[in-house]
């Protein structure tokens, strides 16, 4: 599987050259009615704390932008929605759903995996290249323009939601 590969890869420190996305995220904006895009600019580096044990033993949380739900759950339904979808580890691919005015979803709702990995997690577990998931994963749906939203609403309630799942680590899916 490509994607496992992918995110194998990604995990043991192997990277890709990176997505020049700045002028096509302009652009969305744009369009969308929004005044230019002003990227947030911290004036402090983020915190890091070193993985103190090996992946292969660590328990991973996961985070996505992609507005991934399960089917019967409440979709994202508009622009600076700031509400987060808490989804099963176990939840089958097939009942996955995708919505979000800022991306074309043609891929998210052909293989949910292409912005929500959590079958590829799986598999990473399965091979032992990962200990365990999280319980719950985590998603929303990204483009909120308000990154003070984002930083007193949003990041808040997920830190809190990581640190009762007890992840090790948790792997961020921008969209």
């Amino acid at each position: 599987m490509a994607a496992i590969r992918h995110y194998r890869n990604l995990l043991m420190g192997k990277r890709q050259p990176p997505v020049d996305y700045i002028e096509r995220t302009q652009d969305q904006y744009s369009a969308l009615g929004y005044p230019a895009y002003r990227w947030v600019d911290n004036d402090d580096p983020p915190p890091w704390s070193p993985l103190e044990k090996p992946l292969s033993a660590s328990r991973i949380g996961l985070i996505a932008s992609g507005g991934i739900y399960v089917h019967g759950q409440v979709a994202f339904h508009y622009k600076d929605d700031t509400s987060l979808r808490i989804i099963d580890a176990d939840t089958p691919n097939d009942a996955l759903r995708a919505t979000h005015f800022a991306y074309d979803l043609t891929d998210a709702r052909a293989d949910p995996n292409v912005v929500f990995p959590l079958e590829t997690l799986r598999g990473l577990v399965t091979e032992g290249i990962v200990g365990e998931l999280s319980a719950r994963a985590y998603t929303f749906m990204g483009g909120i323009y308000s990154s003070r939203k984002v930083r007193e609403l949003l990041a808040p309630a997920l830190t809190e939601r990581l640190s009762e799942d007890q992840v090790d680590l948790a792997l961020l899916v921008p969209v």
